[in-house]
């Protein structure tokens, strides 16, 4: 049966190497342990997914060599693993896709589509995911838009990663308030149909913090 992928994107959370913005405000201990805590949350709501038989997931790290990298999937019963890789986010999504493509191209369970997500998001819900694999069957992409102006989740569907002919998303100012108006200008230029969903806020600042701490 062909289903989906969900890729998560996410760092080694040791203190000093993740939430280096968060750190500079509260200390690297601290920001390391809610960096660990976004992960277990993110982790958790995705495996409910999988459990469910709606979608494979993998883990894309960053920070890890590849013995880490299995122990750290292995811990959280995640069996595909990858390494991010260098390069720009836009590069290292495309790098994840074109890997899920090559380890499918001769299974009949090919990935139908691919979602990609971070783990920095403390509201994130099962939900959310259920909405998006929905999406994907009536839209070519999706996006998860968060209030800094980039993006908390992105989907592609079959149709754009098998084979994945062109890519989306080149000349995107990563990093920058610029990220989803710049994708959303490309999407709408290359006649891709897309469907947005929730509005949420990755947590990367002392002030992302106040809505938890109320």
């Amino acid at each position: 049966m062909s289903l989906p992928t969900i890729i998560l994107m996410t760092r080694w959370p040791a203190p000093g190497r993740c939430k280096k913005r968060l750190s500079a405000n509260i200390g690297i201990e601290p920001a390391s342990r809610i960096q660990i805590h976004l992960i277990n949350h993110t982790i958790k709501v995705v495996k409910t997914i999988e459990n469910q038989g709606l979608a494979k997931v993998q883990f894309a790290i960053s920070g890890l060599a590849s013995k880490a990298s299995r122990r750290w999937a292995k811990k959280y019963g995640i069996k595909k693993f990858t390494n991010q890789g260098s390069g720009n986010l836009g590069l290292e999504m495309r790098r994840q896709i074109l890997i899920n493509n090559k380890d499918y191209k001769w299974s009949l369970n090919k990935s139908k589509s691919v979602i990609i997500i971070g783990t920095d998001l403390p509201s994130l819900t099962h939900n959310d995911l259920i909405t998006a694999l929905a999406s994907l069957d009536t839209n070519d992409m999706i996006i998860g838009p968060s209030i800094d102006g980039g993006y908390w989740l992105i989907g592609l569907s079959e149709r754009l990663i098998n084979p994945l002919v062109f890519w989306p998303f080149s000349g995107i100012p990563w990093g920058s308030n610029q990220v989803l108006e710049t994708t959303v200008k490309k999407a709408n230029k290359l006649n891709i149909n897309f469907s947005m969903l929730r509005v949420q806020n990755d947590l990367d600042e002392l002030s992302d913090l106040k809505p938890w701490l109320i």
